[in-house]
């Protein structure tokens, strides 16, 4: 059986962890079954080290090169993924896509994909993080909230332990599930969770357990932030009625249902802020609000500053 070879492009601010746990299945792999069943090296954009978020760094095996060395490669994103995507590493992929291997992106890497036209036509996921931003860019892909997805030749992962489970999902298609169990065994990881696994973030864990009425709530709110609901809508959808509600949003969270939409509004509009070019009054209008002077009202008593200064903020 010959060798899977796979390149791993390293953009700055790239997320350590995520880029390890896709690694470290294919070193268990190699380990376990005694063959070279994977290898892989690093790229960047030039043969400089990639400091990572952690401020570790790596050194690249070469600068992007046009050989036909992998038989798959996936993007390595994370912090402010959209300073990094420049013209020669576009074409690179779309060079490696066009030789008809899989292309993938791990945590903020499908923003690169993205960015080169590579997920047209595709499913994809993203760190939830990146989800608001992602969207808003490009409207026109289909997103998940998926662990990972995997769409013909577009492997996308949200990050995280998530690459891990990717990674042993991909082994077991290629080598069989009793490998992609015990490398599972190996990094004491529970099980191997699939592509309709989704990301599960702390605080929607948290607020299941203080009740589940509370979170569909939440999660309703969460659904609507351009064109918001009533209460008495979200109430009904819930499973409860207005008044409850208001009981469920005093006891858990301290804030009236209106008072914590208003919050998950501005807190989607800060990210969108961040992670997009969008002008402040469309974010303002792909956040509920009517008026770009509304808008900067709520933005600046949530956060003290205006949303026309956290713009240049994000600018660096």
């Amino acid at each position: 059986m010959s060798t899977c070879h796979v390149g791993f492009l390293l953009l700055p601010q790239f997320s350590m962890l995520s880029f390890t746990t896709a690694v470290e299945p294919m070193r268990a792999a190699n380990r376990l079954s005694e063959r070279e069943l994977y290898a892989w090296r690093l790229y960047a954009a030039n043969a400089e080290p990639v400091s990572a978020s952690n401020g570790l760094t790596l050194l690249p095996d070469a600068a992007l090169e046009t050989d036909q060395w992998a038989d798959l490669v996936f993007v390595c994103g994370g912090l402010d993924v959209h300073r990094y995507c420049d013209d020669a590493m576009l074409r690179w992929l779309h060079r490696q896509a066009g030789r008809g291997i899989p292309v993938g992106g791990i945590a903020a890497g499908p923003y690169v994909l993205a960015q080169a036209g590579l997920l047209r036509g595709y499913r994809c996921t993203i760190h939830w993080e990146n989800l608001p931003g992602f969207a808003e860019t490009f409207p026109g892909i289909e997103t998940t909230e998926n662990v990972f997805e995997i769409d013909r030749g577009r492997y996308t992962c949200s990050g995280g332990t998530a690459a891990l489970d990717m990674i042993c999902y991909l082994i077991s298609k290629e080598h069989g599930g009793d490998l992609a169990d015990a490398i599972s065994m190996q990094f004491i990881h529970d099980r191997v969770r699939t592509p309709g696994d989704q990301q599960r973030k702390v605080n929607e864990l948290q607020l299941m357990r203080k009740s589940p009425k509370l979170a569909s709530a939440i999660r309703i709110m969460a659904s609507h932030v351009e064109h918001p609901l009533p209460a008495s809508e979200i109430a009904a959808r819930a499973g409860v009625s207005v008044r409850q509600l208001e009981r469920l949003f005093r006891k858990h969270e301290q804030h009236t249902p209106q008072r914590y939409y208003l919050s998950l509004r501005l807190q989607h509009a800060r990210r969108l802020l961040w992670q997009t070019g969008m002008p402040v009054m469309s974010v303002a209008l792909a956040t509920g609000f009517r008026s770009q002077s509304h808008f900067t009202k709520c933005y600046r008593e949530r956060f003290d500053i205006t949303p026309q200064r956290e713009r240049v903020a994000s600018l660096g």
